[in-house]
């Protein structure tokens, strides 16, 4: 079992929760903190020491007060966590369950476990802890679907980010300028055109509006 555990979330009430959990699991040293900044120094400071922590438990949202933050979310945490200490495991423990955002912090930033806050959180939590300790990936079931290989509501990258430039107001004409003066290939308007189309029939959407509504409700944008 990890021996020295790191736990990021600024809510008193789950930190005791979390605490419990790794009690139970005799986790030798566990420290919590409720700033992300604070957890980037811990970790940073303990490899320094040559007393690295073994994992990092961490939610996704804070809320912003007086005080200022290079690391104002879990999610830029993690970002900068992947990039200079790529070997430490991380758990995301968090209310959010937008499938898309579940799978860039899996696939793009290493995350080894995503467990949705709720009933069976900390029961869940427990049994993520216990996967990644056996190098496993432990993903809760409401969101399993970020990491099939299939689906069908599987959309790309190149997907997400027409749907994004649409959601602002923007025409297809407007997309296909955006993407050219961003360097993006492809950006021909029959382009755009045709991905549309494909994504309404794909999701059943009624027209752009009714699209958009769609993937945000699932979470995809």
């Amino acid at each position: 079992m990890f021996k020295k555990v790191i736990l990021a979330d600024d809510l008193v009430s789950i930190n005791l929760g979390m605490l419990t959990i790794l009690d139970t699991l005799k986790v030798g040293q566990v420290h919590s903190v409720q700033y992300c900044d604070d957890a980037f120094l811990k970790i940073r400071r303990a490899v320094q020491d040559q007393e690295p922590y073994d994992l990092l438990i961490t939610d996704l949202s804070f809320k912003k007060d007086h005080r200022d933050q290079d690391y104002p979310s879990g999610e830029a945490l993690i970002e900068a966590l992947h990039a200079t200490y790529p070997e430490l495991n991380i758990i995301v423990y968090s209310i959010e369950d937008r499938i898309q955002r579940v799978r860039k912090l899996v696939t793009q930033y290493g995350v080894k476990a995503y467990v949705c806050k709720g009933r069976r959180g900390l029961i869940e939590l427990k049994d993520a802890i216990q996967v990644v300790n056996n190098q496993q990936t432990y993903i809760s079931q409401q969101v399993a679907s970020a990491i099939s290989k299939k689906t069908d509501l599987e959309i790309d990258d190149f997907d997400i980010l027409i749907l994004k430039h649409l959601s602002l107001g923007l025409s297809q004409d407007q997309i296909s300028q955006q993407l050219k003066d961003d360097k993006i290939s492809p950006s021909s308007l029959s382009t755009i055109e045709k991905r549309l189309n494909k994504l309404r029939i794909q999701f059943r959407a009624n027209n752009a509006i009714h699209l958009v509504a769609l993937v945000k409700d699932l979470g995809l944008i």
